[in-house]
């Protein structure tokens, strides 16, 4: 799947459908689009055109970019037709079984064998919608997040029967155009969206519980440990804090809440071994000997850098959550 040659179709124009359409073709690729009537597919692309400038006005991204949107980003006047000649098709109609699955039985069943078809999906499991697919090597997950123009992650997600050739050449195309794709197993949610939903099931404990109103959570989040995440993720900030610190942590808390926040048995065991995380040059991760200082380094200029980043965008006009929610 060289990224040049490929031509993509994006079933289903939405907000989630269009901007993965954008991000093709933004980087020089064929796409067309397709949706529930000619009517609506040619509406949507006029928009997604439209859109595309106004991104490039505003400075976030280049003209060039725009010009390629409006060059590569065309309409189809029906399913099949947007099928003719393609080399990838990207699934995007609404999330729910009943519906994804008809799409992908007519899809498969007009394109060829060697056509790969990824799903974009925030949470059915791949290998459930596998059942609708001919040829299902040639399938799998493929979950951008909104808005796709602009958040790099791509969550790759093979089912069972998906040829591994399949996911390399996809995650190859992906890179081809800027995303960071990330191959995970096939888990309802997968990896994003177990771990947002989790955060939002202990904020709304929070607010149920009178510890804190809703932009009181969010306040506290932004500013603590949602301000670390832009360059550090969970397992590597635990290294630096100290995992034996984390273990201490989780023991307060399970005392509190039970299994709910139960420590985990993986952390338990790092600290059994004497990996303690940076301090003791292995945890999670492996450390070379003097990284911490560089870590340390590069922690402080991410963490000034954003916060300079925050102040230059300022606030964002928010209305407060209404009374009955606090």
């Amino acid at each position: 799947m060289a990224n040049q040659d490929v031509r993509v179709a994006v079933v289903g124009a939405g907000y989630m459908g269009g901007g993965i359409a954008q991000s093709f073709a933004a980087r020089g690729i064929d796409c067309v689009v397709v949706d529930e009537t000619a009517q609506r597919s040619r509406e949507r692309v006029r928009q997604l055109h439209d859109e595309a400038d106004e991104f490039a006005a505003d400075g976030l991204i280049p003209a060039a970019m725009a010009d390629a949107v409006r060059a590569r980003l065309r309409a189809a006047e029906s399913l099949e037709a947007a099928l003719v000649g393609v080399g990838y098709v990207a699934e995007v109609v609404p999330e729910r079984v009943e519906v994804k699955g008809p799409v992908l039985e007519r899809i498969s069943s007009v394109v060829g064998p060697e056509v790969v078809i990824g799903t974009n999906t925030s949470a059915i499991p791949i290998g459930e919608l596998a059942t609708s697919v001919t040829a299902p090597e040639r399938f799998l997950g493929v979950h951008w997040m909104n808005p796709a123009p602009f958040v790099p992650s791509v969550e790759v997600i093979p089912a069972a029967r998906t040829s591994p050739s399949v996911v390399e050449d996809v995650v190859g195309f992906l890179r081809g155009i800027g995303k960071v794709p990330t191959v995970v197993g096939d888990s309802p949610g997968f990896v994003a969206n177990r771990l947002q939903y989790a955060l939002f099931r202990e904020a709304a404990r929070l607010v149920e519980d009178g510890v804190a109103a809703p932009e009181q959570v969010d306040e506290v989040v932004r500013n603590s440990f949602g301000f670390r995440l832009p360059f550090f993720g969970p397992f590597a900030i635990a290294d630096i804090a100290g995992l034996d610190v984390y273990r201490d942590g989780f023991t307060t808390l399970e005392a509190a809440y039970g299994d709910r926040i139960g420590t985990p048995r993986m952390l338990v065991d790092q600290v059994e071994r004497g990996r303690h995380g940076l301090k003791t040059g292995q945890g999670f991760y492996e450390f070379a000997d003097g990284v911490g200082a560089d870590v340390a380094r590069y922690r402080d200029r991410a963490y000034a850098g954003l916060d300079r980043l925050r102040a230059e965008l300022g606030q964002v006009a928010l209305v407060e959550p209404r009374d009955q929610l606090r």
